[in-house]
């Protein structure tokens, strides 16, 4: 297994070199365009952006933290929160709002650097307000100057003074010192007028709070900023705008919860007042009178049930105020009133309940729409809640009313029973009973408004802050080692698709794959480009890797056997210009220089090109013999290279395929045959004339010659479906003008044909054959 795997990796490994490595330049200079445009944007396009970060403890009892038992006794207006709530509550829509209006982030002042604006929050010399933000026109790039000897801003021609609001075309502005100034400007000066909202939004995004973990009650506060001083200042002001939200929340409920004390003790005071008056003019006009021990157990009696009617009274005219709340309220989040006097735990609950859910609809609708599942979800909540509540209103109603009738009924038991006491002192000593009723209420109204003035100072704070924001020492972005990795990546992809495209699109056959997926007939040779003599005339190679290349060929087609056996090899192609001559004519002679006697016959009788590079264009050949105008011997003619004859196509260049059927061919291959060891035939291609079917027959070895990137796909598709290579006797295919993929010079076939990776060069045997034949 391990041995297979790494023959997998080589291979893998292998057909990824053989395929892109020759196109390393390529691949260099994309590198290096992509590495420069890395560097050039790190140091001059890119920003370095800073982490600023801020903790904040939240008091949050299901976490472990919570006040003392002293605290609470003062502070009885301090309910204690959740985590995740707050969270939400900090990175709510409106406190955001309230920063971006008090740092005055709606106009922001910039830098005209040389390739990009830089913010100038720490280099300008002013900051700009706004009078009515909310109403703000967005103005991208306003240029203004500073002088600083008469504290003037110029802005469009005209001066305006600092701390001043000075109408201008861009809205009611002011000018204010810039008490965050570190640095002087060194480039021109500008500001922008952006709306709130977008200030808003784009914070809203780039703020981050999670908590520190699951159990922890610390909230960690997060902001990616160019400016690490305006960060700072951002998420300060965040968590100073939340503790003041929540000191201003408690005041409200308490100053709610006051106003009702309030009024209840100037409703006892004034009951008070009336007894009093009531008890002294009894007691001046009528006088007192003693109660026997009977009548003052009766009296005590009744006594009790009085102040139990009352309190049952007081605890009906809450039920109603809370009933009210209850049924005036819609959906907008306010403070209920005080349930004092109430025991019942589940209705403060409930109302508990009510005013966060009306708390959290608030929050909500201010920042979705109205259908959205969250919001209607909470209206649902709310609207659930509240019939609890009446119905535990209505409840705790009919036990009240119950009861103060039987308290009542037992009052009027004991008014019966005290008939017999005398009429004066009854009425004297009810007037205490109420006096003392109003006092007791009285002095529990004190207490508590006590304890809601007490509220508006608290000894602790809901939240404490663990650390103010900080900025991170290194920026967090961009990060070189990243933006060089991904220009690396990119210039590979890069080069990879241009490379995988090129060849992909292509039309033209490429790969010695693409002629074995459409074909059955052997490859006998790849030949690799060379490229054209300038004169159109044929010279022997000198190259080495030419020449070794038709000696394989000559091996591969079997011409080097043990019993030597003559042969008649027919050189067509499918269409013009795939070499078909070229391969013709130098296979000739490399069978000729191994010392057998060689006939080339040019039967391409339309485009005779053996016939013109050998120097014999528009003589006497094969088209006189067909005509019998000529013999065999007389149109054979001895060429300058040793051992090689041949036989031109003669003077009427043109279509004369009838007169390869008169019979003639018969008495020119006989001949041919009994002079000659090979015949070379190189004849019209197949797609275009018939003559190459008509000749095959004759041949021993018929060659197709196929021309890398040059020879269209389509035309091999055609010859497996037309059936054309069986029509031709013993066919072979050479695939010729193989060219180096990509910039791998000197190399032949590199990448298109087997991958050869290098060939063999013989300087010695180069040197010789420029004085020897070959």
């Amino acid at each position: 297994m391990p041995n297979n795997i790494n023959s997998s990796e080589e291979s893998l490994f292998s057909s990824l070199a053989y395929k892109y490595l020759p196109f390393w330049p390529l691949f260099s200079i994309l590198l290096a365009l992509s590495v420069a445009g890395a560097w050039a944007y790190l140091h001059f396009l890119s920003v370095p952006v800073y982490e600023v970060t801020a903790s904040l403890l939240i008091k949050d009892e299901q976490k472990g933290v919570n006040e003392s038992k002293m605290t609470e006794s003062i502070d009885a207006f301090t309910s204690n929160k959740t985590v995740e709530n707050e969270i939400n509550v900090i990175h709510s829509r409106a406190l955001l709002a309230k920063v971006v209006n008090k740092l005055a982030l709606y106009a922001p002042i910039y830098e005209e650097a040389k390739f990009n604006a830089v913010s100038a929050y720490t280099s300008s010399p002013i900051k700009i307000k706004l009078k009515d933000p909310d109403r703000a026109i967005s103005h991208p790039k306003v240029y203004f100057t500073y002088n600083s000897k008469n504290k003037t801003v110029r802005v469009d021609g005209k001066n305006y003074p600092l701390d001043r609001w000075v109408q201008t075309r861009y809205g009611t502005l002011k000018f204010i010192p810039n008490g965050d100034q570190t640095t002087d400007a060194s480039e021109p000066l500008y500001f922008a007028i952006v709306p709130p909202e977008q200030i808003t939004n784009e914070l809203l995004a780039k703020i981050r709070i999670q908590s520190s973990s699951k159990f922890s009650s610390v909230v960690n506060l997060y902001l990616n900023d160019p400016v690490p001083q305006r960060g700072e200042d951002i998420l300060n002001k965040l968590i100073q705008s939340y503790r003041q939200k929540a000191i201003d929340d408690r005041n409200k409920l308490a100053a709610n919860t006051l106003d009702f004390v309030e009024d209840r003790i100037q409703q006892v005071v004034s009951e008070l007042q009336t007894l009093e008056s009531e008890v002294v003019q009894f007691k001046s006009t009528q006088g007192g009178v003693n109660l026997s021990e009977q009548g003052k157990l009766f009296l005590e009696n009744v006594r009790d049930n009085d102040r139990k009617i009352s309190e049952i009274n007081t605890q009906l005219a809450v039920l109603d105020k809370v009933e009210r709340y209850v049924v005036s309220r819609n959906s907008s989040a306010s403070f209920v009133p005080s349930t004092l006097g109430i025991s019942d735990p589940v209705l403060s609950q409930l109302l508990e309940q009510l005013y966060n859910s009306e708390t959290q609809y608030q929050k909500l609708s201010g920042t979705t729409a109205e259908n959205n599942p969250i919001l209607v979800s909470v209206s649902n909540e709310i609207e659930s809640i509240r019939p609890r509540i009446l119905e535990n209103i209505r409840n705790q109603r009919v036990n009240l009313v119950a009861s103060r009738s039987t308290l009542s009924s037992t009052n009027n038991q004991y008014s019966s029973a005290l008939g017999s006491i005398p009429e004066k002192e009854r009425q004297l000593m009810e007037l205490s009973r109420q006096q003392d009723i109003k006092n007791n209420a009285y002095s529990f109204l004190l207490q508590k408004r006590e304890e809601t003035v007490l509220s508006y100072a608290p000894t602790t704070e809901e939240s404490q802050v663990i650390d103010m924001a900080g900025t991170s020492s290194l920026p967090v972005s961009p990060k070189p080692l990243y933006i060089y990795l991904m220009a690396i990546i990119g210039a590979c992809t890069a080069g990879l698709a241009v490379v995988a495209g090129k060849e992909m699109l292509n039309s033209k056959l490429l790969f010695r794959s693409e002629i074995t997926q459409y074909t059955t007939a052997p490859i006998v040779a790849e030949l690799a480009y060379k490229k054209p003599a300038e004169a159109n005339m044929l010279t022997a190679p000198t190259e080495a890797s030419v020449i070794e290349q038709f000696r394989q060929l000559r091996t591969t087609l079997g011409l080097y056997g043990r019993t030597f056996t003559k042969r008649k090899i027919l050189v067509t192609s499918s269409i013009p210009g795939e070499g078909k001559s070229y391969v013709s004519t130098n296979l000739a002679l490399s069978l000729a220089s191994s010392g057998k006697k060689v006939a080339l016959v040019d039967f391409d009788l339309r485009n005779p090109n053996s016939s013109v590079q050998l120097d014999l264009y528009k003589q006497r050949g094969i088209i006189e013999f067909l005509r019998g105008e000529a013999t065999a011997e007389e149109i054979t003619v001895a060429s300058k290279f040793g051992n090689l004859s041949v036989l031109p196509a003669g003077y009427d260049i043109g279509d004369h395929t009838e007169l390869l059927l008169n019979g003639k061919l018969e008495d020119l291959f006989s001949y041919l045959e009994n002079s000659f060891d090979y015949l070379i035939i190189d004849t019209p291609p197949v797609d275009l004339v018939s003559d190459a079917y008509l000749l095959s027959e004759y041949c021993d070895i018929t060659i197709l010659v196929m021309r890398h990137d040059y020879t269209p796909k389509t035309v091999v598709k055609r010859l497996l479906t037309d059936n054309k290579l069986q029509a031709l006797h013993n066919a072979t295919i050479v695939f010729n003008g193989v060219k180096p993929r990509g910039f791998a010079k000197g190399r032949y076939g590199y990448g298109y044909g087997y991958g050869y990776e290098s060939k063999y060069n013989d300087k010695t045997y180069r040197s010789r054959s420029a004085a020897v034949n070959v």
